[in-house]
């Protein structure tokens, strides 16, 4: 490799973690100050919607799970809550039942084919005409609910996704990279409601018009992530509610949050993969800016990353300062595989917490491409658990 060419990788690699996590951003904030739009209400009557609630050997989590979604500020004959059990084999099923005089309803899949399977088969049970999904580890905000679904009385919106907060019981320094990730993705999610929408849900706490949700995906995809794809799709927007918060626990420790994100990422990346058609700026426009910045750019950090290391030895004779470059990604790379590999008597410190997040979750883009180039699809769905929280 010439000189020439290595400076031209090196710069160009160096380029794509700053547009993905700085130069986007900027930009939705430019574009979106210039746009807004009016905020409207339900004139009648609230819609009726289903809540679903997929579960695997929840029965620690299930009650207390059903007992929030009771208590929500929703009229009670304008919802229903389902409980998808997949295939459960522990007391999930029957502390679910014991809810039926409360209307809450019961659908079991007898094999366990995982969770997109089994909201393929819940959609087919449902009545409302706006559909919540949700998880059974989470807890939303009482007030949330309503706040979510109000969204819908915009008839150009077609998917509306919650705030994530997280949180922990355990002591501020549990894992609180994850705390400063979530909510600098939230932030980024805001500022894209404001250019046009979302390009993905939080899986946490969503709704979707009934019609969209009823739409068919392959076992192994991820359906937070396609919904959003769905509504673009059939020319509704999907956006963020700010104040429609629900709080999610944070996994206890780094290496836990990597086996969660390789799943997802994989899933992820097989999902654009199957619907690749929404990257193409011509047809979708702006949406398609936003999808290649908010994930492909993202998904391509580490790699560049990679590139630019490879490229640095042809670099580095005429130019010794880049060899600061060699060891600050080493440096972050050491980092992030001590956090994740060593076992630790001490909790991160904090002002390394929000950096080793992040090279953790570049560690699991690399591998996680790996596995989506692989074709390594696993539909069997494993739930994230997490750490109590108080209450």
């Amino acid at each position: 490799m010439s000189e020439i060419a290595a400076l031209i990788v090196c710069a160009f690699a160096l380029l794509i973690p700053v547009y993905a996590y700085v130069v986007y951003p900027a930009l939705l904030v430019f574009v979106g100050r210039r746009k807004s739009r009016a905020i409207r209400t339900f004139e009648s009557e609230w819609p009726r919607i289903s809540i679903t609630v997929p579960a695997y050997n929840e029965e620690h989590e299930i009650a207390a799970t059903i007992e929030s979604l009771l208590a929500l500020d929703y009229p009670a004959d304008r919802r229903e809550i389902l409980i998808v059990s997949d295939a459960s084999t522990d007391r999930t099923d029957e502390i679910v039942q014991s809810y039926a005089d409360r209307g809450v309803r019961l659908l079991r899949m007898e094999t366990r084919n995982g969770k997109t399977a089994a909201e393929n088969a819940a959609a087919l049970e449902l009545t409302g005409d706006i559909v919540v999904n949700t998880d059974a580890s989470i807890r939303i905000e009482q007030n949330s609910l309503k706040r979510l679904i109000t969204a819908f009385a915009d008839p150009e919106v077609g998917l509306a996704s919650g705030r994530d907060v997280s949180v922990s019981t355990l002591g501020d320094n549990v894992n609180p990279g994850e705390s400063r990730y979530v909510n600098y993705e939230m932030t980024v999610r805001r500022l894209e409601t404001r250019v046009y929408g979302i390009i993905g849900a939080s899986g946490c706490f969503y709704a979707i018009r009934e019609h969209l949700h009823r739409v068919r995906l392959q076992e192994g995809l991820s359906r937070d992530f396609a919904a959003a794809l769905i509504a673009r799709e059939y020319g509704y927007r999907a956006v963020s509610v700010d104040d429609a918060i629900c709080f999610v626990r944070r996994t206890s420790n780094l290496r836990r949050e990597y086996q969660r994100k390789v799943r997802t990422m994989t899933r992820g990346m097989e999902t654009l993969a199957s619907m690749r058609r929404l990257l193409n700026p011509l047809q979708y426009g702006a949406f398609a800016w936003m999808l290649w910045s908010h994930k492909i750019c993202r998904w391509l950090v580490p790699w560049a990353l990679v590139a630019a290391l490879l490229a640095i030895p042809f670099v580095a004779p005429a130019h010794p300062a880049t060899l600061a470059v060699v060891l600050t990604v080493t440096g972050c790379v050491a980092l992030g595989l001590a956090a994740l590999f060593l076992p630790r008597t001490r909790p991160t410190p904090a002002v390394l917490a929000f950096p080793t997040y992040l090279v953790m979750g570049n560690l699991a883009a690399l591998h996680a491409t790996v596995r989506a180039l692989h074709g390594d699809r696993n539909a069997v769905w494993e739930p994230t658990r997490r750490e109590a929280t108080a209450g």
